[in-house]
């Protein structure tokens, strides 16, 4: 039987400005945002989302979606209804454990 393969959610990179860095990536590429507030944005491309995030509210990482993420963690509620741990791999890349809003 084959294995289910994880999915990736988004990947978040820190910029130095949110609604600068949406319109950049707006009138560049075709996608759509999803998601802004003044401390984050989440772009939608066809095959990923990318999250736009300030240095000092978020670490640059990606996402992997879980349906539990107690494993990893004590999960910390978002104000989106999901919630998530951040975990570290061995070369100290952040990785979230998101679960989705239900």
């Amino acid at each position: 039987m084959p294995k289910t393969l994880d999915h990736i959610h988004h990947v978040a990179i820190q910029v130095k400005d949110i609604e600068e860095s949406l319109n950049w990536y707006t009138s560049n590429f075709s996608c759509e945002v999803a998601y802004r507030d003044e401390s984050w944005a989440l772009l939608k491309f066809k095959n990923i989302s990318l999250a736009l995030v300030l240095p000092h509210q978020h670490p640059p990482h990606f996402a992997i979606t879980k349906d539990d993420v107690k494993p990893y963690g004590v999960p910390v509620p978002h104000r989106d209804g999901t919630s998530s741990v951040y975990i570290q791999d061995p070369s100290g890349n952040n990785v979230e454990m998101l679960k989705l809003a239900d």
